[in-house]
């Protein structure tokens, strides 16, 4: 008889499932044995369904948070690169309309001498994503084997790929079920699925983007704000050094949104050009790598440097360079329209004399969407010619018939849709809205707000 109970497995999905039901915190050990047992295909969806949407319901504990992203990050291969002689600095956004920062931020850490090992998604709903706009660039191949990541990394300090096979394969098979159980919203979930896949890079140090707003996936700041110190805390509970910044997503970043159209901007920005707000926000965050890396003292002394850096040229440079290394037409940093355009545009015109007093931001990224920038559905191909070029931003002064976007489409039907989208998300008053700060706040050492 005890020969029969010793035998018998000590992990069973039920108990952890009834247990995180009835609010009770689980074990590491627990979490461990359920993520695992997935992974390897010994638990079935429908128990980890339940288990998610008990997450959902009960929530979880630093402690549990912390556990279930070290167990998906030791899902797969954690990379090393402590024999770089530098450290090793990343940055995460959480998502937003016209957010082209990481491919600025990229080439301009690593010529301050830190290594960026970036890895990125694709779109997710309204908002782009890095792997797109990436694609954007004829021949850039952003499906690097480790190996040949490693190679760019070393040669270039910068390399920039999606998710690999070998990555944290726990978060593609809980991610997917997620999407499909309307369990994607959990903040504890979503940290996790985040910091599982960056923290597997093998950096030192990260910087989180959080964006808040009406084009951002937490559009109350509470919301925004109680995510980045989950993710703060959780970065430092696994010994790497985390900093959040809580930004505005109330209007688009910079002026350009769709692929192709972002790529220019970078350019712009790499040229010491573009957008102010653009330009503001990617050398406030590679000010925070740069002083988290220890190449600067300060935050401001790392910004400064940052600016140096891109007035010197020298940032544009090292963009041309990893290009190159990833099979890119690295001519399209001289000849920007050797990207792919679109074939008409049309501009939409302001119906009024006023000031733009507001923009339902995720409306303008739904557009771009519709015109064939984005994915509707999971098999959508993407079209990097198509997209949105503002005229005009929140609080500006605008005349009546006044150019307030641009339209860059391929299909004339997508573009009616679109375009009437994008008129309805531009509001014009007589007077200025209060202006809101581009970082609202910042949160590290465990949610010590700045």
């Amino acid at each position: 008889m005890n020969e029969t109970i010793s035998a018998l497995p000590t992990f069973r999905a039920i108990d952890v499932i009834r247990k995180k039901r009835d609010g009770i915190e689980l074990t590491r050990e627990e979490i461990e044995g359920l993520v695992n047992a997935y992974t390897r295909g010994d638990v079935p969806d429908y128990q980890v369904s339940a288990w998610l949407m008990a997450v959902v319901l009960r929530g979880m504990t630093r402690a549990e948070t912390a556990a279930l992203t070290d167990s998906m990050l030791r899902s797969g291969e954690v990379l090393d690169f402590s024999s770089l002689p530098t450290q090793k600095v990343d940055k995460h956004s959480t998502g937003g309309v016209g957010d082209k920062t990481s491919l600025v931020l990229a080439p301009l850490v690593a010529t301050a001498g830190l290594a960026v090992p970036m890895i990125s998604g694709r779109g997710l709903g309204h908002t782009g994503g890095t792997l797109d706009k990436l694609e954007a660039i004829p021949g850039f191949n952003v499906n690097l084997p480790v190996a040949e990541f490693r190679r760019v990394l070393d040669v270039c300090g910068c390399a920039m790929i999606g998710q690999t096979a070998e990555i944290a394969p726990a978060d593609r098979k809980l991610y997917a079920l997620r999407d499909v159980t309307g369990t994607v919203e959990s903040p504890y979930l979503i940290c996790a699925s985040i910091m599982s896949k960056k923290l597997a890079e093998g950096i030192d140090a990260l910087v989180l983007d959080v964006k808040t707003g009406s084009g951002a996936f937490m559009k109350n700041e509470k919301d925004a704000v109680f995510l980045a110190e989950l993710m703060v805390e959780t970065g430092e509970r696994m010994g790497k050094k985390v900093v959040a910044l809580i930004t505005d997503m109330d209007q688009p970043l910079g002026k350009m949104i769709g692929n192709a159209l972002e790529v220019i901007e970078v350019v712009e920005v790499l040229r010491g050009e573009g957008p102010e707000d653009l330009r503001e926000l990617c050398l406030h965050l590679a000010g925070w790598m740069l002083h988290l890396g220890g190449v600067s003292k300060t935050v401001a002394e790392g910004t400064q440097l940052s600016s140096q850096l891109i007035s010197s040229g020298k940032a544009l440079e090292k963009f041309r360079h990893m290009i190159e290394l990833q099979g890119g037409d690295a001519r399209v940093v001289d000849d920007t329209t050797r990207l792919l355009q679109a074939r008409q545009t049309c501009q939409i015109v302001s119906p009024k004399s006023g000031v733009i007093s507001s923009m339902q931001c995720e409306h303008i990224g739904t557009a771009c969407v519709i015109l064939g920038g984005g994915r509707e559905r999971k098999e959508d191909s993407v079209d990097p010619a198509v997209g949105i070029v503002l005229h005009k931003k929140v609080g500006e002064r605008v005349e009546a018939r006044e150019p307030l976007a641009t339209v860059y489409y391929n299909s004339e039907a997508r573009a009616d849709r679109a375009r009437r989208l994008i008129a309805d998300s531009i509001q014009i008053a007589d007077a200025a809205p209060v202006k809101r700060p581009l970082i609202h706040r910042v949160i590290q050492r465990s949610g010590e707000k700045r």
